[in-house]
């Protein structure tokens, strides 16, 4: 798929997910204190996409942002907790999809008995490409890395649901900075930008725009 097909793709994918999110109220607005301690005008709860519908219809919405990104990884990797669910799902929309791909996740301690170790799943090798809800400090993605490199593969690239595009200790995001620090393209089913744009196009949600766009004037990337 080429650069104008992938983009014309994501920016129907991300509409979609962010209409999802928030008739699930996934996706809610208000005031939240983030980990930075920011108050945000909205926050995106991965967590609420807790029955099989949802889960269903939002692995779906990784499967195919992963193949309109055109990405060439061997395995899917979700790193403990919110990733297991997710690279199990977005395993089975690949299937779906006509992708059979195999999969692994971690433990957060390693087993002494049965197979042991702190893997779980498929062999780690090739290229893995990573599975999350989002990215805050980057600490999912760098133990991820040191996993997927300990076991001799390499990783490929990192999805994840939200992009927030904010800046994190330095003028970078989170993302910018994972992308910087490990080589690696980070792939979003949607942004803040993408959801400014919704709540743009969306009468009803228009008195939620301004609060969203002083936050991302006030701590956003360039």
């Amino acid at each position: 798929m080429n650069a104008n097909a992938d983009m014309t793709v994501a920016s129907e994918l991300s509409r979609e997910f962010i209409a999802f999110a928030c008739g699930l109220g996934v996706l809610r607005f208000g005031e939240f204190k983030t980990k930075a301690g920011r108050l945000s005008p909205y926050f995106f709860n991965a967590g609420l996409f807790s029955d099989g519908a949802s889960l269903s219809r939002l692995s779906d919405f990784y499967a195919r942002r992963i193949v309109a990104a055109g990405v060439k990884f061997d395995v899917l990797f979700g790193p403990a907790y919110k990733g297991i669910p997710l690279a199990a799902g977005a395993a089975m929309a690949l299937a779906g999809l006509g992708r059979n791909t195999p999969y692994a996740y971690n433990r957060k301690e390693a087993k002494d008995h049965g197979e042991g170790g702190t893997l779980v799943g498929a062999p780690l090798k090739g290229r893995v490409l990573i599975i999350d809800d989002v990215i805050s400090a980057g600490t999912s993605v760098r133990e991820s890395v040191d996993l997927i490199r300990d076991a001799g593969a390499t990783p490929a690239a990192v999805v994840i649901a939200l992009d927030r595009q904010e800046r994190g200790q330095s003028t970078l995001s989170a993302v910018q900075e994972v992308e910087q620090n490990y080589g690696i393209p980070v792939i979003s089913v949607a942004s803040l930008t993408d959801l400014v744009d919704y709540l743009s196009g969306h009468p009803e949600l228009e008195h939620k725009l301004a609060a969203v766009r002083e936050y991302r004037a006030r701590y956003g990337i360039d």
